[in-house]
């Protein structure tokens, strides 16, 4: 008796922690299937480089090659209100970065993140950028410094979320809210006044946009992307 009621708790435990682990991605689409580049393309183009291959069910982008081959990857759909999920690694000495509210219009804005904001991916120790404030991994990029830093070494897997809703973003990095603010208000116009973008035509002014992978012509790696839409 005391044998099927030990088991029937394990069941229960069991069955609560697989319970609990689909209701982690309740409401989530797969952006990326571990399999093909489908429901992507480089910016610009109708096609993917060859320099993103699709390996062990992640999206690595090799920089070794033809330069034509690269080029940021974006989504083919755009969003408004998401919570995004995904996991990403570098190479030492490597910078990317995950760019959102991407406009894509090529002949005006020539980069994804002509337009976008982008949540920092970098070796702090390993990369020039590690030494700049606001651009190390975690950040907003030059626009809102992480809270902390929970970002693990180089060559591990970090899990990025960034949520958007009506003008409140919040980025996590492993579990950790490192950035909060309210984006188009006036507060978000005087932080991009003091950035490197104050000049940059309708920079970080659309409420709608593409997600984008970046090729900063290093090594990365990404895997279990998914999305929500709020």
């Amino acid at each position: 008796m005391k044998q099927y009621i030990f088991s029937a708790m394990i069941l229960t435990l069991m069955g609560g922690s697989i319970a609990n682990a689909q209701s982690g991605k309740k409401g989530f689409t797969k952006l990326f299937d571990g399999k093909t580049t489908k429901g992507w393309h480089t910016y610009g183009k109708t096609t993917t480089g060859s320099k993103w291959k699709v390996e062990d069910g992640t999206l690595h982008f090799t920089p070794a090659g033809d330069k034509s081959e690269g080029g940021d990857l974006v989504t083919n759909e755009e969003y408004s209100n998401f919570h995004l999920k995904l996991d990403w690694k570098v190479a030492p000495k490597a910078n990317s970065g995950i760019i959102f509210y991407v406009h894509e219009d090529a002949a005006k804005y020539p980069q994804t993140y002509s337009t976008g904001l982008e949540m920092q991916v970098l070796d702090n120790d390993g990369h020039p950028d590690g030494k700049i404030t606001k651009h190390r991994a975690g950040d907003l990029y030059d626009l809102v410094k992480s809270s902390s830093e929970p970002v693990k070494p180089v060559g591990e897997w970090n899990t990025a979320e960034i949520i958007s809703k009506n003008g409140k973003l919040e980025q996590y990095l492993n579990g950790v809210k490192v950035v909060s603010t309210t984006l188009w208000d006036e507060n978000w116009k005087n932080l991009v006044a003091g950035s490197k973008f104050a000049k940059w035509e309708n920079w970080g002014t659309f409420k709608s946009g593409k997600i984008a992978l970046q090729d900063h012509g290093n090594e990365v790696w990404y895997r279990n992307i998914m999305i929500k839409k709020l």
